[in-house]
């Protein structure tokens, strides 16, 4: 992969490891509280119990952020997808974005999400005076790409830095920010409906073996738990054997082969204009037609920026939905 390419991917890798060492395997949410009091690791059943959620002007959420405002927020930016996806789940829309997630058909779809203003300078980059432009009365960004932003922006808008480790992390987000907005009810519906759909999926477990690649050439990298949020969903639903080997490590084909993977999600990621899917090209590698989730014709290419980037739970219920349906 160029490395360009893997470190746009990778930011996602390391902020999602950066959450689980700064959250040291909690639950802890913030003002929401305990996001999931019992059944947050991947060998215990996640519980369908949802707390209330207080509206406040003032919340502190699991990483230890406080986050003040004098009123409930109108006027959001997202400079990350998981705050795009928080505010579909409480019924509202960003004021300017820089993702691409909203215009998957459950969330905004293409031309509602075509209406919001996009903030130049994309996700590495995104212009300061682009987004004060938009007169915020708040700004989230992921806190490894976007708290340089910090200092620029004090002073005219609240800046929120995330950094999601795991879904229990998302769900802690989606009660803080609902609590900040005033919008109790849309947060506990929107948690109870995750909550619900996960605790499904972990009753019809299934026993074959899944794997999540991502890349856009042939040298690519495999998702774990400890990484990528989407793929902590995974040890919960099916066989995943797949662990960390840190931000520069990955897997050969070599190896997956020796795992007899039944069912492989796959996360075409592009830069620039789209120059085909993943999976065509490591099909050029002759050991890639011997795997048995190809011979069987089990390899999904996925939604990169639901899977990858989303992170909210409304994106890890498209995840949950589609590998349910894969792994049956």
């Amino acid at each position: 992969m160029p490395r360009t390419a893997l470190r746009v991917r990778r930011w996602a890798a390391i902020a999602v490891l950066g959450g689980l060492l700064a959250g040291c395997g909690t639950e802890e949410t913030g003002t929401g509280g305990t996001a999931g009091a019992p059944g947050g690791g991947a060998g215990s059943r996640t519980t369908t119990e949802v707390r209330p959620i207080e509206a406040a002007t003032r919340i502190t959420d699991a990483k230890g952020v406080t986050v003040s405002l004098p009123k409930p927020p109108e006027k959001i930016v997202c400079l990350v997808a998981l705050c795009d996806d928080i505010l579909v789940e409480l019924g509202m829309t960003p004021t300017a974005t820089n993702s691409q997630v909203l215009a998957h058909p459950k969330l905004l779809g293409e031309k509602k999400a075509a209406e919001i203003p996009v903030v130049p300078g994309g996700f590495l980059s995104p212009e300061v005076e682009a987004i004060l432009s938009h007169r915020p009365d708040l700004v989230i960004g992921l806190e490894d790409t976007h708290g340089k932003l910090a200092p620029a922006l004090k002073g005219a808008t609240t800046f929120w830095p995330v950094q999601p480790g795991s879904w229990q992390d998302s769900v802690g987000y989606l009660r803080d920010l609902a609590a900040l907005t005033g919008r109790t009810e849309q947060g506990e519906k929107a948690e109870k409906t995750f909550r619900t759909r996960l605790a499904e999926a972990e009753k019809r477990k299934s026993d074959r073996t899944a794997l999540i690649v991502y890349g856009s050439d042939e040298n690519f990298g495999v998702a774990t738990p400890e990484t990528d949020v989407a793929a902590g969903l995974f040890p919960k639903i099916s066989h995943y054997p797949w662990k960390s080997r840190g931000v520069d490590g990955s897997y050969s084909l070599e190896e997956i082969l020796a795992r007899d993977v039944d069912v492989l999600f796959v996360e075409t990621l592009s830069f620039g204009a789209p120059d085909g899917k993943l999976s065509d090209k490591l099909a050029k590698n002759p050991l890639w037609s011997r795997i048995p989730a190809v011979k069987n014709g089990k390899v999904i290419e996925v939604d990169s920026e639901v899977w990858a980037k989303g992170r909210g739970t409304r994106s890890l219920g498209v995840v949950l939905d589609e590998a349910t349906a894969a792994l049956r």
